[in-house]
């Protein structure tokens, strides 16, 4: 059964950085191009960074290149999001995504607002 868990989500001021984690189960993780996305109310869900299985490419959605760091760790089948210089428009519930794979996690919440 594939499962996520997300955290590290919160309250956060403009300017101010989280880190975000997503533990995965039920597949082969070192196999598997990971993704995050995020929802905010009212708007569809959007892809925002995404890492082939080794951890050596990486691309972002072009309005957090620059803040934000996707990256993994294969023996612990996490993935990462660090979220620097954090914005009102970039709060959302953050999801982690295995390609290839329909299922979601709960998803963790970032607010950015003073």
């Amino acid at each position: 059964q594939v499962q996520f868990v997300e955290s590290g989500g919160g309250l956060v001021q403009p300017g101010g950085s989280l880190r975000l984690s997503c533990l995965a189960s039920g597949f082969t993780f070192t196999n598997t191009v990971m993704s995050w996305y995020r929802q905010a109310p009212g708007k569809e869900r959007e892809l925002v960074a995404i890492i082939n299985s080794s951890g050596g490419t990486t691309d972002y959605k072009p309005s957090v290149k620059g803040r934000f760091t996707i990256s993994r760790v294969n023996s612990r089948n996490a993935l990462y999001l660090q979220m620097n210089n954090l914005k009102p428009d970039d709060t959302a519930v953050y999801h982690c995504k295995a390609q290839g794979y329909p299922e979601w996690g709960q998803g963790t919440q970032v607010t950015v607002s003073s």
